[in-house]
């Protein structure tokens, strides 16, 4: 049985438990600890490296283990970290901390992304897919809204909460089946062989740029406290501001969930290649409140596109299967890992190159132009193969 309000509502309330730590743990530790951008980027690179190692398990793990228990597990020891960090709080235990939880995600979403995407024609993914978006996106700047009150009254309140969701979901899991029921690979809800391989090119092409995107994300996520503070904003305020790329992605997600129009088409792809560099350009330029605001728009509609797109793409073509989300979520952990260590590099040549900004430029340019030019290369493929043609055989 699917449950699939019962998926959505798992699917909420743990991105919020994640993001009470995944995003807003640089608020924490800039106030509890006074952390700089660099020991921040550090911390951001230590979630991302172990974030790749869970999702590149999860696929074995979940053959071992089955999904349900899998799934169980990962959210119960979540949980246990999360008490954890609440108690004892120290700069070495929330690097070792975060980054045991940036395993465990690694493990856990792609678990959750099989259930969901499991047993359905093409067109039904698409519609599974969007409510998927919609349910862990909306949890974000929800989450972050929430986290500025609650680090300025009680920081590891942060911890506690995140904890206290993941107790919730525990529970919600129950019904689920032990494995998630696919559909036979000749079965006729799945699209025809050949509009499978000419989805191909746009998988390939989504993930050069899901990775460039993340990677400019946690770049953002790192140094968005030190902006905002620049900017005269308070912790309160900061992390909110700093969620509204995330309700930008919904509303891409939200659109993008309406209409079937952009699947197997090159064009928002090629959109978001633009607006990837041109929004983080904006954000980490920090010349205004409105620029950077207006950055977190433009970023967060191109990082909308290529997740969906990315994810969409993973399903159709993998048939559900959670290697599908696991090699899609450690996509998400190396931009993770990638982006902090680009922005760490950018760091290290500021002086030499002219500035903060110049640096960010010269770490994070050449890993944002490489994924451009894998994208590229993957739709020109594409394109020599012809358009995708119809999802469903008819």
């Amino acid at each position: 049985m699917r449950r699939p309000g019962r998926l959505i509502a798992i699917t909420f309330i743990e991105s919020f438990a994640t993001i009470c730590v995944e995003r807003s743990v640089y608020f924490y530790a800039r106030k509890a600890f006074a952390f700089t951008d660099a020991t921040n980027l550090w911390l951001a690179l230590s979630f991302g490296a172990a974030y790749v190692l869970g999702a590149l398990a999860s696929h074995r793990a979940a053959d071992r283990l089955k999904e349900k228990p899998l799934l169980a597990a990962a959210i119960a020891a979540q949980c246990l970290v999360h008490l954890v960090l609440t108690a004892a709080a120290a700069p070495a235990v929330l690097f070792v901390g975060n980054a045991a939880i940036g395993l465990l995600n690694g493990l856990k979403w792609p678990v959750i992304e099989s259930y969901v995407g499991a047993g359905q024609s093409a067109s039904a993914t698409a519609k599974a897919i969007g409510r998927f978006n919609v349910a862990w996106a909306s949890a974000v700047p929800l989450s972050l809204a929430l986290a500025g009150p609650v680090i300025g009254a009680w920081p590891a309140g942060l911890f506690a909460l995140a904890a206290a969701m993941n107790g919730v979901s525990l529970w919600l899991i129950r019904p689920l089946t032990r494995r998630p029921m696919h559909i036979a690979h000749d079965h006729p809800d799945r699209p025809p062989a050949e509009h499978i391989a000419r989805l191909r090119p746009q998988l390939t092409a989504a993930r050069w740029l899901m990775l460039a995107s993340y990677s400019g994300l946690w770049i953002l996520a790192a140094l968005m406290p030190r902006i905002f503070a620049d900017l005269g904003f308070r912790v309160q305020a900061a992390t909110g501001l700093s969620g509204l790329v995330d309700l930008v992605r919904l509303s891409a997600f939200v659109i993008l969930g309406r209409t079937q129009r952009w699947h197997g088409r090159a064009a928002p792809l090629l959109v978001a290649l633009v607006a990837i560099p041109a929004g983080f350009a904006m954000v980490v330029s920090a010349q205004s409140t409105a620029v950077v605001l207006a950055g977190e728009l433009v970023f967060g509609l191109a990082v909308g596109m290529v997740y969906y797109a990315a994810l969409y793409y993973a399903i159709v073509v993998r048939n559900a299967a959670v290697d599908a989300g696991g090699v899609h979520e450690s996509l998400i952990g190396l931009g993770f890992a990638a982006g902090p260590a680009a922005g760490l590099i950018g760091m290290a040549l500021a002086d030499a190159v002219g500035g903060p900004v110049a640096g960010l430029a010269a770490g994070a340019g050449p890993l944002m132009a490489a994924c451009a030019i894998g994208a590229l290369w993957s739709l020109a493929a594409g394109r020599r193969r012809g358009p995708a043609g119809p999802e469903q055989p008819t």
